[in-house]
């Protein structure tokens, strides 16, 4: 999620307008609702420092505006709370671990995600039970979806298919 929609989604969160947002970050009035909408369209992007007034005025971290960085902890975590609020991502618990949880009834997004890890789950369980190697596995990953049949959505595999990808890869592999 770009920075505009974090922005629009905090702001409209705290039931703020535009113009109110804007003119607490010391926008003239008469520019400010025009400034903010700027912002949240994409057609401007925040220099840090007014991205940490925004944060700060909104009451988040300015992790959770702009996009975050998932190579930091902290970043990764406010990737989550993106997830969590786009995707309806939820945290869990599990037989003692913790996990993740798309509720597949937020949205139709979290549906398509929820079928996505579908995929992958098929695609690891196909590596754990050694019917792929990594190999196979990490060219599934950095190839996907290319094999999914139905244009911007993506299905698991059947198994049939599952079975010809195999070979096919295997074939690819020995040459």
């Amino acid at each position: 999620m770009a920075i505009g929609e974090r922005i629009h989604f905090f702001r409209t969160m705290q039931g703020m307008t535009q113009k109110y947002l804007g003119m607490l970050l010391g926008f003239p009035e008469k520019s400010a609702d025009v400034r903010l909408a700027q912002y949240e369209t994409g057609a401007r992007t925040p220099r840090a420092d007014l991205t940490a007034s925004l944060a700060n005025t909104l009451g988040v971290s300015p992790l959770a505006l702009s996009v975050p960085d998932i190579d930091s902890y902290l970043g990764l975590m406010h990737t989550l709370f993106t997830l969590e609020d786009r995707y309806g991502l939820t945290i869990d618990e599990l037989d003692g671990e913790v996990c993740l949880r798309v509720n597949v009834r937020h949205s139709k997004d979290a549906a398509r995600l929820h079928e996505m890890l579908c995929a992958w789950r098929q695609a690891a369980a196909m590596l754990k039970a050694g019917e792929i190697t990594q190999e196979d596995y990490d060219r599934w990953r950095y190839r996907y979806p290319e094999f999914s049949n139905t244009p911007g959505r993506v299905k698991p595999i059947s198994q049939g298919l599952s079975d010809m990808l195999v070979e096919a890869l295997k074939e690819q592999t020995e040459e």
